[in-house]
């Protein structure tokens, strides 16, 4: 399963808001330029939780076990991103252990691990 999207400048400045995670690398340029990164970036935490959304597009009722994570490489604002996931263990009691990555519009991947899911049938509703 695969979910894309670019990351605004607006996701990021709701980000902050929500999470109070005001970090100077993501919202002030001036403080920015002098980091390693040479600009702003968006949230590593944003940027991971695309793999939440490529997780609803499997079948079911998808619930978030856990999360193994490696950042790999900063992620430009603007940037557009794709999320993957791909099952590779049934682990008994409909949970199953996936690949998780997301890569750039370059196709460097920017953030890779690995989740642990339970999936239940769809409620009806």
């Amino acid at each position: 399963m695969t979910f894309t999207k670019a990351i605004t400048e607006d996701d990021v400045r709701k980000f902050a808001e929500a999470t109070s995670d005001t970090n100077a690398v993501h919202l002030n340029e001036e403080f920015a330029e002098q980091t390693r990164f040479g600009r702003r970036i968006a949230h590593g935490t944003l940027v991971s939780g695309m793999i939440s959304a490529a997780l609803a597009c499997l079948p079911g009722f998808t619930i978030y076990l856990s999360q193994n994570l490696e950042f790999k490489r900063p992620v430009d604002i603007g940037a557009t991103l794709t999320a993957s996931c791909e099952i590779i263990e049934n682990l008994e009691n409909d949970r199953y252990r996936l690949t998780t990555r997301i890569e750039n519009e370059d196709e460097d991947i920017v953030i890779h691990g690995t989740a642990t899911v339970l999936i239940d049938e769809l409620p009806a509703y």
